[in-house]
């Protein structure tokens, strides 16, 4: 009896595997490359000269390796606005995200952990933000803004920028269990103020759902379109998006010419910023996705 009993223990709490999926898996590796493909693309293409380019499988090398040509060519043209275009892009991204990472912290936590009046009235304010597209807002705001004196300055973009909705709602519900209620009070019994424990205590806790709210929000900045378009004028204050756009038009607009080649040089350009952020942050984020997995 004894020597059954250590048996059937193991065999009752032997963890169970994962079961394996063929189907699942197939799917997974064809949505892989049906997402890796358009960016394979871009990388093969910025090495081709304009005439390979014109004149070659897409998707393989061909003619000379021109890719630090084509890159020197990009952040050269017409007096170097590719890099203006870059710096306007990374201001907008900074002051813009930075503000709607801040401001969705500090109005979510404040939300999830103090009681007030009209609570859920502003729940309510806020999810119905969240389903309003940003696209059906972009005429009024233009309208706002043009009143104000604002339009074709970068506060036209920086200020619409700053709020986030739905990134109010993340810091919200992920604030709500991820500073326990508890240990807010042990706090306040030890006699740290509000702002003390929000910094010393609260800010560390939420900070996976933080660096979450921050890719958001850096991510729709950097591939802002339909905003800057309308309201920006001067192809000095345009970002990445608007100005490679700018220089589509022109390589439609004048045929084959080498502009296109910039076009694909320039795009390849624009991606590696936010691909280095999202590599950087992302074991916040990973770290964010698993903090409730656990039962404390």
């Amino acid at each position: 009896m004894s020597a059954a009993t250590p048996r059937l223990a193991r065999k009752q709490f032997t963890p169970l595997r994962p079961k394996k999926s063929v189907g699942l898996t197939v799917v997974m590796l064809l949505f892989v490359v049906y997402s890796l493909i358009p960016l394979a693309w871009l990388v093969i293409s910025s090495t081709k000269t304009q005439d390979a380019l014109l004149n070659s499988f897409g998707l393989w090398f061909s003619g000379k390796f021109a890719f630090f040509d084509n890159i020197v060519w990009a952040l050269t043209y017409e007096d170097g606005i590719f890099v203006r275009w870059l710096l306007n892009t990374l201001i907008y991204v900074v002051v813009g995200a930075g503000l709607a990472t801040i401001l969705a912290t500090l109005a979510g936590y404040g939300l999830a952990k103090y009681d007030f009046p009209g609570r859920k009235v502003v729940f309510g304010v806020i999810l119905g933000a969240i389903a309003v597209p940003g696209t059906a807002l972009a005429v009024p705001t233009f309208l706002m803004f043009s009143k104000l004196g604002l339009t074709n300055t970068m506060w036209a973009v920086i200020l619409p920028s700053a709020i986030s909705p739905f990134g109010l709602y993340l810091i919200w519900v992920y604030a709500t269990d991820a500073v326990p209620t508890e240990l807010l009070e042990a706090a306040r019994v030890d006699g740290a103020g509000e702002l003390r424990t929000f910094l010393t205590i609260s800010l560390r806790l939420l900070a996976p759902g933080v660096v979450t709210v921050s890719l958001f929000a850096i991510v729709a900045t950097w591939n802002n379109y339909f905003l800057p378009l309308i309201m920006l004028n001067d192809p000095k204050l345009y970002p990445l998006t608007i100005g490679l756009q700018k220089w589509n038009a022109e390589a439609v607009g004048i045929g084959a010419q080498p502009v296109f080649t910039l076009v694909i040089t320039g795009a390849l350009l624009t991606i590696v910023p936010i691909v280095i952020a999202f590599l950087f942050l992302q074991r916040y984020w990973q770290t964010g996705l698993t903090a409730g997995g656990v039962k404390q």
